[in-house]
């Protein structure tokens, strides 16, 4: 069988090229016949699996309550065997290049519920800057930005007409996320009365300004969010509205690509994160209100 035939070759590689020990090698072997017997049951084998197999069969471990640390492992031995194979010539592809460690899946934030995000924005109504507040918080749960990408708004990045952000992201990537209808009404009020006042006679290409007319800072964002935290009395951070975006899209039958490209990010595997996100609250719901549960 290809798959034995390819698997032993690679442990004997290991053990005798490499000199790896036998506790490295036992521990390839389990962990390869175990991804093996996952590729079986798609009718995949070593040599035809694609890099969506590795990243379903890292979230069924996760699913199952593997620890972040086995599933490390995990990769780890999946990517020794890729290399081994290009080698060999088994394959001319690398199908786990660029996954990322799932190390970052315990710290993940909690995502408030809909009644919190609504509390939280009905909390903004209150001082001069409450317009201004409030937009920000709308664009960063309704558009999913990260805080540096929110307060590095240009006024050449909104497309009012066609209802759409130009945002720069990480690594320089350009990505282009929707508005919604009613963030949109906000924001030209914002445009046609507030930021004029701010602005006074000044010029500034920052989309969003204090009250000097400068750009506004992250850490004057973080003091703006957290007032309005306590006000609702909601623990929130910009990072838990960007993870409330994105599980109420799944929650609400978005597909993980059209997540992940309005999120910017550059691998999938960290979209697939909100997946077990979305499953654990899903958990909850169950055991809170199901007389069974």
């Amino acid at each position: 069988m290809l798959d034995n035939k390819i698997l032993e070759s690679f442990l004997d590689y290991m053990t005798v090229e490499r000199q790896r020990s036998l506790n490295t090698v036992q521990s390839y072997e389990r962990d390869l016949r175990a991804f093996i017997e996952f590729l079986k049951k798609r009718d995949k084998n070593i040599a035809t699996f694609q890099r969506s197999d590795i990243l379903d069969f890292l979230i069924d471990m996760k699913n199952r309550n593997y620890s972040v640390s086995s599933i490390s492992r995990y990769l780890s031995s999946i990517r020794g065997l890729c290399r081994y194979m290009i080698l060999e010539g088994f394959r001319k592809d690398d199908p786990s290049e660029g996954i990322q460690n799932p190390k970052g899946w315990q710290s993940l934030p909690k995502a408030l519920t809909i009644e919190e995000v609504i509390k939280l924005l009905n909390s903004v109504n209150k001082g001069e800057l409450a317009l201004r507040d409030l937009v920000m918080l709308e664009l960063m749960y309704a558009s999913g930005l990260r805080v540096s990408e929110l307060v590095n708004l240009r006024i050449e990045d909104v497309s009012l007409e066609a209802g759409f952000l130009r945002i720069k992201g990480k690594g320089s990537r350009e990505r282009v996320v929707p508005v919604s209808e009613q963030t949109l009404v906000k924001l030209k009020e914002y445009l046609r009365h507030l930021r004029p006042k701010l602005l006074k006679r000044g010029e500034s290409p920052y989309l969003f300004l204090s009250k000097r007319g400068q750009r506004l800072t992250r850490q004057r964002f973080w003091q703006t969010l957290k007032q309005y935290g306590r006000i609702s009395g909601i623990e929130v951070t910009p990072h838990v509205l960007r993870h409330s975006f994105a599980t109420h899209l799944l929650e609400g039958g978005a597909d993980l690509r059209s997540i992940q490209k309005m999120l910017g990010h550059a691998d999938i595997s960290t979209t697939q994160i909100y997946t077990k996100v979305t499953s654990e609250r899903l958990k909850k719901i169950y055991k809170k209100y199901h007389p069974r549960a």
